[in-house]
């Protein structure tokens, strides 16, 4: 036992160093490797990305934006092409991190936490915030007038990080830039703050919105690179200086119409050569996010049993429909039971609320996510029932009606409770699986743990302390049930 435990003690230690030496060689050697394999590898999010890279309307297989512009014009200085690596935003620069690629652009603002995390090259784009209402508002004129109002914006934002500091305002949270403005026009939301770019792209057309007010706050776009780094982020600093002494940046900004007098600053910046960014501050501990954890799960909690009570009634509804009723409602419910587990749930979430306002149905998000998670799971306790009342010998039921009884009577005094007792465990599971599956709801701005997770994971970079608790309370809120579906098993089985 011994002689196992040093071996696997030298192999920690040999994996250990390896893995620094491996690092240590790409970080030296992230010029030479571009050179080597002729492109330069960029990390950015293009779904619903404009106008900063996104599909061309006209050709979807190619890719267009203003940052599409400067990785193209840093590859044919670096001698090489620009090629895309698409990587959710929030998640950027873990990636980055973990070396997919060798650099990420993509309105990643300068932050204290980024800059303790990566290296930053000096600003390309000054940006502010753009506060926008509906054509039709008045009560909202700028950012004070925004406590207790519903705001919507990106998750990770400087814009996120202001809404959350005024306190006060009930922040909706969104993983795209076009759901925002989607939901303002549809009247879900009363506001919405993201950077500038963004709302000159999806808001300032739309003759729904308006601007509300002049830009506020002002920020920095850089291009993050890995930490040790240096070689090549000098080079990326000489390039971007360079695109603007030249004026090619202007271009670029003039041609996406996104210039303003603020970019008259870059001129200064592009004099630092040395920039890293903000300066850095002290990281909040750890405890000072519980709260929004807490709330988080309190809503994973509610949503989960108010959709498992939904999935259970209707669950029966379309077993009784399936056995006893007459075409067509027999067969509509089995059209419904195997749509249902046919397709997708996240797609089934994506209609009710994204999907269903095209026909002039609009859901709030929480009556969206009760019924989206309910209706999927119905399915799926239909299924259950169906095989519990099988599983009840015919003879039960005739005995019944030669008794006396009614067809509904003897179903719901001797077949359902033996039919529901047999199909508990597998209730119990459920239960347990849509627990998990709320997680999902994230996708219609609802702020359950999941998102919450992800929302102080991306402002904090904390992903791995953060996920250690949101897995740690998903556990917690479901290990009760899973003991409780063995306790139900073993009684079936008639253990003591």
């Amino acid at each position: 036992m011994r002689g196992v435990l040093k071996t696997i003690s030298l192999l920690a230690v040999l994996v250990s160093i390896g893995y620094l030496a491996h690092h240590a060689h790409s970080s030296r050697s992230t010029l030479q490797k571009i050179q080597k394999r002729g492109y330069l590898l960029w990390g950015s999010d293009a779904e619903g990305g404009a106008p900063y890279v996104f599909p061309d309307p006209n050709n979807p297989s190619k890719l267009i934006g203003f940052e599409q512009d400067i990785a193209g014009d840093i590859a044919k200085q670096l001698g090489v092409k620009a090629v895309q690596s698409q990587n959710a935003w929030d998640s950027l620069i873990p990636a980055l991190e973990r070396g997919d690629f060798d650099m990420a652009m993509n309105g990643i603002e300068i932050t204290p936490q980024r800059s303790r995390k990566v290296l930053f090259s000096i600003p390309y784009y000054v940006y502010s915030e753009q506060l926008v209402v509906r054509k039709d508002n008045t009560d909202i004129r700028g950012m004070a007038d925004l406590k207790g109002k519903r705001v919507g914006t990106l998750s990770g934002t400087v814009a996120a990080d202001m809404l959350y500091r005024m306190g006060g305002v009930n922040v909706k949270i969104y993983s795209g830039q076009v759901e925002p403005y989607q939901d303002l026009a549809l009247g879900r939301l009363d506001a919405v703050l993201l950077d500038l770019p963004i709302a000159a792209y999806y808001a300032k057309p739309n003759p729904a919105l308006k601007y509300a007010g002049p830009p506020v706050g002002e920020g920095l776009y850089a291009i993050a690179m890995r930490k040790g780094d240096v070689e090549f982020r000098q080079k990326i600093d000489s390039i971007i200086a360079n695109l603007i002494r030249t004026g090619e940046l202007k271009r670029i900004y003039q041609k996406w119409g996104i210039w303003n007098d603020n970019q008259k600053k870059l001129y200064d910046s592009a004099a630092q050569a040395g920039y890293v960014g903000l300066n850095e501050s002290r990281s909040a501990p750890i405890a000072g996010f519980l709260p929004m954890l807490l709330k988080g799960a309190a809503i994973t909690v509610a949503i989960s049993a108010s959709s498992m009570m939904l999935a259970i009634g209707l669950g029966l509804v379309l077993t009784l429909l399936r056995l006893y009723a007459a075409p067509p409602l027999s067969s509509l419910a089995t059209a419904y039971v195997e749509v249902y587990r046919g397709t997708p749930l996240l797609i089934q979430l994506y209609i009710l609320y994204y999907g269903l306002p095209n026909i002039g149905i609009s859901l709030a998000p929480v009556m969206a996510a009760f019924l989206g998670l309910g209706m999927n799971y119905a399915a799926y306790e239909s299924e259950l029932y169906r095989a519990g009342i099988s599983a009840v010998p015919q003879g039960q039921m005739e005995a019944a009606l030669s008794l006396g009884m009614t067809r509904g009577l003897a179903l719901r005094k001797v077949i359902l409770p033996q039919a529901v007792r047999i199909a508990l465990p597998g209730i119990t599971n459920d239960f347990i699986a849509l627990f998990k599956d709320s997680s999902l709801v994230s996708i219609i701005a609802m702020v359950e743990l999941t998102k919450t997770y992800s929302i102080l994971a991306a402002s904090t970079l904390r992903f791995f302390q953060f996920g250690l608790i949101t897995a740690f309370m998903y556990f917690v809120m479901s290990y009760p049930l899973s003991l409780l579906a063995r306790r139900l098993e073993r009684k079936l089985k008639g253990a003591k």
